[in-house]
This record gives structure tokens, C-alpha cells and sequence, in this order.
């Protein structure tokens, strides 16, 4: 049976230790993709001799350092409510100091809460005893540490399986689970080495694959790809988001790098000072932060490539033609001076964007099928398109540009005023 560790503030994980053991095969509930399946109510930690003085002070409204001046305690996390939903990577990202790292082991109470619950799959893990704690650790929260803490005497493929080997699985099966999870990861004919004879990218995906093949609800991963060279940290998250595409994987990210945030984190926790500034999307934080401290986070950022059509888009509510391409233009042309657009967005009775016409258009066409009035020169782009893209579009078209999603529907239009105003935010910063 694997120990119970525990660790005080700044201690990093003993070589060789891991809290990620279990077996794949015992079956669980899956959670549906949007739905929550962590959520953690009023979290709080503060390290030193009376937290609870400090706990009251805190709530008088006293900053960080003024209670730690008056006691001695230092709030690492203060009052953090926040939801992760199944499927979602989501990323906490603050400053050296600013409570992520502590945050993420409140999770699975690598340290102990001084307040507040965290709640897996609708069990609180607080009150759980060391033998139920010991199993969420084993088949549920899986962690990768940004120290490899891998076995030095141990191949690539005992590394994977050891957790599996502690709960007392046949060898057999754990080396086919450990495969398995190896292959994921593009390690599948290192399954010999030991980890001296892996680079440092190489070992960091062993630890992933370990992580992976206890199958958790949620993976943990704190500053997992920090220690990285920066080529090889890079691949390390395209190698996540590709096992999250195909997986739809929980995972929550701690990260200081604003950068890789944006790049994998569906979702994005903000902190500092142990508190929660800001959850949003990359694109809500962008565009509407909470604060200067938030907003500097993205001061050095070309965001261009992170502003999406999606986020940008407005809902097409004057204006919308649903009709048959075939029949004549002029039966819209009083439907669409009534509705006061300059032009119009036709779609066909499923919804399927058919293309832009203005009043002018359809007077041409006259009693010619509507399709003779749709502009040729109009571009239209996919919910992913950035705005980087989305300019050089709007620069050649006089237009709103139309948004289709996967299906060819027309989900909205980027109007050429927001997309300026953007730019222009950009180069203000």
C-alpha cells in the first residue's frame, strides 16, 4: 500500500515518490463533457502558528502582508471558489507568489485546507479519511509534477506501471495498461531505457503517461512543462492539446507563462495575493479584464492570434434572409429595406450560410433566381479564425464578415468597426 504523504510549503516531491497509483480497470462514472465535475467553495490556506487570528483579519478586510507583519501567518490561498468543467483544460496562472502552486495541492489535499471544501465528482474531499484520500489519489486526481520524480533504477515502462504495481495489479495487465499510455505520448519503443537515457522532454512525458494510465477524472499538472527548453516545451503542449482532443481530458494547469495560458487553457483562473482575481476565457480576459493587474498580463502578448471570429462575432438580427437560392431576388428585396441592414445574410431552411445580398443586388437581379444577387467578392470565415486573419479579410470587402461554423451555418458576422477597435486596443498597449 502506498504511503499517505504530505508536505509543507515549498517541499517538492521526495525522488521516486509518486501519488499517482491505481488501476485503470475498476469502472467509473464518466462525466458528461460541460458539466462540473470539481468545485471548490470558499478555499483557504494559511501557514503559521495561529490561523485562525489570521482568518479574522483577513475578513476585517487586512491585505497579506499586514497580517502576516501582525501574526506571523502567511495566507497562501484566500477564500477561492471556482468550478472546473469535465472535458476543460483549465489553467491557473499567477506570479511567483501568488498561491497556484499551494491551490493545486489544496485539491487533493497534498496539503491540508485551513477552510472551505473541494468537491470531486459531488464528494468533498475534505473530511475523507487517509484510506479514501489514499484512493481519489490513486484512481481520480492523478498529478505530473514539474520535477520528473521518476524512478532512476526503474525502465521507462516500471516507471509507468509502478502505481499500478502498488495497488496490486497482475504484471501482465499493468505492462499492457502502461503500453498503452506509453504509446499515447510517442514514447512506445522506449519502453527499456531507464530514465538517464531520456532527455528531459522524454522523461517529462514518461511522468505524463504514468499520470495517464490510471485513467483519473481529473489530471493535475503544476508547472509541469517549466523546466522544459523552450523548443521542447512547446511540443510538450501541442502533445497536450492533441491527447486532449482526442481524450477530452479534466485537466487543470498551474502555469506562470501568460503565453502558454492562452495556448492550452480553455479557461483561465487568474491569481495574486492568494485570491482569484478572474476566471474567463483567454478571449474575455483580453477583452474585458478585470483589472490593470490582469490587463498587464497581456501587455506584451500579441494577441491577435488568440482573439477569435467566435468571441468576436455579434448575432445577425437585422437582415437575415431564409430562403431558396432559386426563387426570384425580388421577392426579399422589400424584406430586407424593412429590415433597415445594409445588406443581407441568406441562408437556406436548415441555416446554411448561401451568401450576402444588399438592396442593390436584388434590384439587379430583379425577377432572376436570388442566387444571381449574392455578392461574389464576400469572404466568410470559421468560428477559429483569428484576428490577425479576420483584418486582412475586412481590409478587402466593404462588408460585416460572415462567421459558418462546422456545419456551414451561419453563426454570426465580425463587423468591420469591431475588428478596427481591436487593432487599435492592440496598438495602444
Amino acid at each position: 500500500m502506498a504511503p499517505h504523504l504530505t508536505f509543507a510549503p515549498g517541499d517538492t516531491l521526495p525522488p521516486g515518490a509518486i501519488n499517482t497509483a491505481g488501476t485503470p480497470s475498476v469502472a467509473r462514472p464518466i462525466a458528461i463533457s460541460g458539466t462540473d465535475i470539481l468545485t471548490v467553495k470558499n478555499l483557504s490556506k494559511i501557514f503559521g502558528p495561529k490561523p485562525e487570528v489570521a482568518a479574522q483579519l483577513v475578513k476585517q478586510g487586512l491585505g497579506r502582508d499586514e497580517v502576516f507583519k501582525r501574526t506571523g501567518n502567511m495566507v497562501a490561498v484566500n477564500d477561492v471558489s471556482l468550478n472546473v468543467k469535465a472535458g476543460e483544460i483549465f489553467v491557473i496562472m499567477g506570479l511567483s507568489g501568488s498561491g497556484k502552486s499551494t491551490l493545486v495541492r489544496l485539491l487533493n489535499r497534498l496539503i491540508e485546507p485551513t477552510s472551505g471544501q473541494v468537491v470531486l465528482e459531488g464528494r468533498d474531499i475534505a473530511p475523507m479519511s487517509t484510506p479514501e484520500l489514499r484512493e481519489v489519489r490513486r484512481k481520480k486526481m492523478a498529478m505530473v509534477f514539474q520535477s520528473f520524480a521518476l524512478l532512476p533504477n526503474r525502465s521507462v515502462l516500471d516507471n509507468i506501471s509502478y502505481g499500478l504495481e502498488v495497488a496490486g495489479m497482475k504484471k501482465s495487465e499493468r505492462y499492457e495498461i502502461a503500453r498503452a499510455a506509453l504509446k499515447r505520448v510517442g514514447l512506445g519503443s522506449y519502453e527499456k531505457l531507464l530514465p538517464s537515457e531520456l532527455s528531459g522532454g522524454m522523461q517529462q512525458r514518461v511522468g505524463l503517461a504514468r499520470a495517464l494510465a490510471v485513467n483519473p477524472a481529473v489530471l493535475l499538472m503544476d508547472e509541469a512543462f517549466s523546466a522544459l527548453d523552450p523548443l521542447i516545451r512547446f511540443e510538450m503542449q501541442s502533445e497536450l492539446l492533441r491527447l486532449q482532443k482526442e481524450e477530452q481530458r479534466t485537466i487543470v494547469f498551474i502555469s506562470h507563462d501568460i503565453e502558454e495560458a492562452i495556448k492550452i487553457g480553455g479557461r483561465i483562473g487568474i491569481m495574486k495575493d492568494g485570491c482569484l482575481i478572474q476566471v474567463g476565457t483567454p478571449a474575455e480576459l483580453i477583452q474585458s479584464p478585470a483589472d490593470d493587474y490582469v490587463r498587464d498580463f497581456f501587455r506584451h502578448v500579441d494577441v491577435s492570434r488568440f482573439l477569435k471570429a467566435e468571441s468576436l462575432m455579434t448575432r445577425v438580427e437585422r437582415g437575415l434572409i431564409t430562403g431558396d437560392v432559386g426563387a426570384p431576388a425580388e421577392r426579399y428585396l422589400n424584406q430586407l429595406i424593412d429590415s433597415g441592414a445594409e445588406c443581407g445574410y441568406v441562408c437556406d431552411q436548415a441555416g446554411r450560410y448561401q451568401g450576402c445580398v444588399t438592396p442593390a443586388s436584388l434590384h439587379r437581379a430583379g425577377a432572376q433566381p436570388l442566387r444571381e444577387a449574392l455578392l461574389k467578392d464576400l469572404s466568410t470565415v470559421s468560428l477559429d479564425t483569428d484576428l490577425h486573419e479576420l483584418s486582412a479579410i475586412a481590409l478587402s470587402q466593404q462588408h460585416d464578415v460572415p462567421v459558418t461554423d462546422a456545419a456551414g451555418k451561419l453563426a454570426g458576422v465580425v463587423s468591420c468597426r469591431t475588428i478596427l477597435k481591436q487593432v487599435m486596443e492592440r496598438r495602444a498597449a
